[in-house]
């Protein structure tokens, strides 16, 4: 597929595609025209790429372990820093949830306050 088509399935810009090549994170082959092609396996190696730049981990990071995904087999370090994103990302959902509870509260109060005819905030 070509690199537009691979960007409209994905939701990436074709800017961050050619940024993931720059980056040794997703390989493509080029037509006779110069044009990039990519596998179909691409779909979901850039999904893949998106989920562990969401989790907060870097490219360089990424690209040492995008080859343990492939085969299933890490080296001690790698496994050691998979290990440790890991539990960065736990942290994060812990306080996305702290935070949720707390917007629930504040959305219960402004609830309680407009249902009593006070306005939130008083004006």
């Amino acid at each position: 597929m070509r690199i537009g088509e691979l960007a409209e399935r994905t939701g990436v810009s074709v800017r961050a595609l050619r940024y993931y090549e720059e980056q040794g994170l997703l390989a493509s082959e080029r037509s006779e025209s110069g044009q990039r092609r990519y596998i179909e396996n691409a779909v979901g190696r850039v999904r893949l790429i998106q989920q562990l730049y969401a989790a907060g981990i870097s490219s360089a990071s990424i690209l040492e372990m995008l080859p343990c995904v492939v085969t299933g087999v890490a080296a001690p370090e790698v496994l050691a820093k998979l290990h440790g994103h890991r539990s960065s990302v736990v942290k994060q959902i812990e306080e996305l949830q702290e935070t949720l509870l707390q917007l629930d509260t504040v959305i219960a109060g402004a609830t309680k306050a407009y249902a009593t005819g006070v306005p939130c905030p008083p004006g």
